[in-house]
């Protein structure tokens, strides 16, 4: 399962063919392998190989695209960092991970250089500088220059070797290095290609960072199957809107905070996105009023994928949605999911459990942390730290991850079901519901409410909405409030855990 090949593949069958549109310029399958096999060579030339690390803080250019097809072929293992981080969190995982190359780019370097001397593995000559020049960096031309196009030498990679160490969001706490390997990493090539009903002749979009998870989601099929991949330096609502219409892209995934920018964008319009034959939801839990639009404005695309970077998944089928729409869809092949009580039983049909799964996607562990990897892998099956139940059918409905859930008056409160009701009033753009302490109640739902632009509605009066609405007195909101935005991670997902810091003395008792 050497996922490096199919670059070489496509060279060989469909050299012309566009591999990487990327601000304008387009690469053909040919010309990216060629780039790809010239940084491998340039790799292996300074002396790393199968098994050493590198690590990147990049944001999305060709640079890091080669970087991710040249370790697939030299056996290398990549280790995407968040440019975000700050030089403490950014040495650690650099240690952590054993990296001894480290790729950046100048709007980094300040972060790094307030690093480069508590990191242990990395020697002076192995910062590598993309798009500029800087003292102590090799150029990233000057890495690559006399090094040759050629094939690089066989690396002997077997199914098990790592590909990847992808460090976990830190939403919930210190990140994680999750390994990849590259049978898992082929089996996200093809099972993906197949759920997302993807051909050779597809045209993908991906405006996120990809040194996230949820890139691979079609990045992975992309090149599995010769497709072109359209890559955006970053997030822009409006210049999505224009890729899509004027490229005919047919396969794009989103977070919900970039799928409410692109339907609230001035220029937007449906038949601006009628190319499309996916608009898929990851990340975080889409609002069912978004599902709805969506659904009605661009019937018969819609995907929402629920999954862990860890490991197992669940699809909402395009062909499900109408019907299941609340739900995050169903176990597809090779995959099993169960809902489970504490002590591990199976739940009934729409009890409320922890979700659990097993299936060719799920890690082999953390990264040197067998404590953590014994805790969440337990006889073959990952528990998510997700709380939700399964209909009489099989679907999976989410409630809420286990530490998000309020516990007011002895009552287990599920954010999510409050964040549905608030969604549905006609000003709000986004919201986020999270416990604050109370003195009565042990802890109360506090909501934090981003309204749409020109919105003219007040803190109390939202908070009298929602609690005449919620279904249950426990349910009831202690406080609203209105943000400009919400604190995200890079990944798009919103940061709970810095609202409620924030906000944890603000609570009161509900009425």
């Amino acid at each position: 399962m050497d996922i490096g090949s199919l670059i070489t593949r496509h060279a060989r069958f469909r050299p012309e063919h566009v591999a990487v549109d990327f601000e304008g310029q387009l690469i053909s399958y040919a010309q990216f392998n060629g780039q790809v096999n010239q940084l491998s060579n340039a790799l292996l030339r300074a002396g790393l190989g199968k098994g050493d690390k590198v690590a990147t803080v990049l944001s999305n250019c060709m640079e890091l695209l080669n970087l991710y097809w040249a370790c697939a072929k030299t056996g290398i293992v990549i280790v995407p960092l968040s440019p975000l981080l700050m030089p403490a969190g950014l040495a650690g995982l650099i240690n952590d991970s054993d990296s001894a190359m480290v790729f950046t780019a100048p709007a980094y370097a300040d972060t790094l250089d307030q690093c480069r001397d508590k990191l242990k593995a990395v020697p002076a000559s192995g910062y590598i500088m993309s798009g500029g020049e800087r003292a102590g960096y090799m150029t990233y031309e000057a890495f690559i220059s006399g090094a040759g196009a050629h094939e690089p030498p066989d690396a002997g990679i077997v199914d098990a070797d790592m590909f990847n160490i992808f460090y976990s969001s830190g939403t919930t706490g210190t990140p994680k290095g999750i390994v990849h390997t590259h049978f898992i990493r082929a089996m996200y090539g093809a099972l993906f290609a197949n759920a997302w009903r993807m051909t050779p002749e597809s045209i993908v979009l991906h405006s996120g960072a990809i040194i996230f998870n949820g890139a691979f989601l079609t990045l992975l099929p992309a090149f599995y199957l010769g497709c072109t991949f359209i890559m955006h330096k970053a997030f822009d609502a409006g210049e999505y809107i224009r890729t899509i219409a004027r490229e005919k892209v047919t396969h794009v995934v989103m977070v919900p905070s970039q799928i409410l920018a692109v339907l609230n964008h001035p220029e937007y319009a449906p038949d601006k996105l009628q190319s499309l034959q996916m608009l898929q939801s990851v990340g975080a839990p889409l609002h069912l009023e978004v599902k709805k639009r969506i659904n009605a404005e661009l019937p018969g695309r819609y995907y929402e994928l629920y999954g862990l970077t860890e490991g197992f998944f669940t699809i909402l089928d395009k062909v499900d949605a109408p019907r299941k729409l609340a739900s995050v869809g169903c176990e597809p092949p090779l995959t099993q999911v169960r809902i489970v009580r504490g002590d591990g039983s199976d739940c009934a049909p729409r009890e409320v459990g922890e979700i659990v799964g097993r299936g060719p996607c799920v890690m082999p562990g953390y990264y040197k942390r067998p404590d953590l990897t014994k805790e969440a892998i337990r006889d073959g099956w990952l528990y998510s730290g997700d709380m939700g139940y399964m209909d009489e059918d099989g679907f999976v409905y989410l409630a809420d991850r286990k530490k998000d859930m309020i516990i007011s008056g002895g009552v287990n409160v599920y954010p999510r079901d409050i964040e549905e009701v608030i969604a549905a009033h006609g000003a709000v753009h986004g919201v986020a519901v999270f416990g604050v302490p109370d003195e009565k109640w042990g802890e109360t739902p506090f909501a934090a409410i981003v309204l749409k632009a020109r919105a003219l509605v007040g803190e109390t009066e939202m908070k009298e909405w929602i609690n005449a609405r919620v279904g249950a007195k426990f349910q009831r909101v202690s406080r609203v409030v209105f943000l400009e935005d919400f604190p995200y991670n890079a990944a798009g997902k919103i940061l709970k855990r810095e609202l409620r810091e924030r906000y944890s003395n603000a609570g009161s008792a509900r009425e």
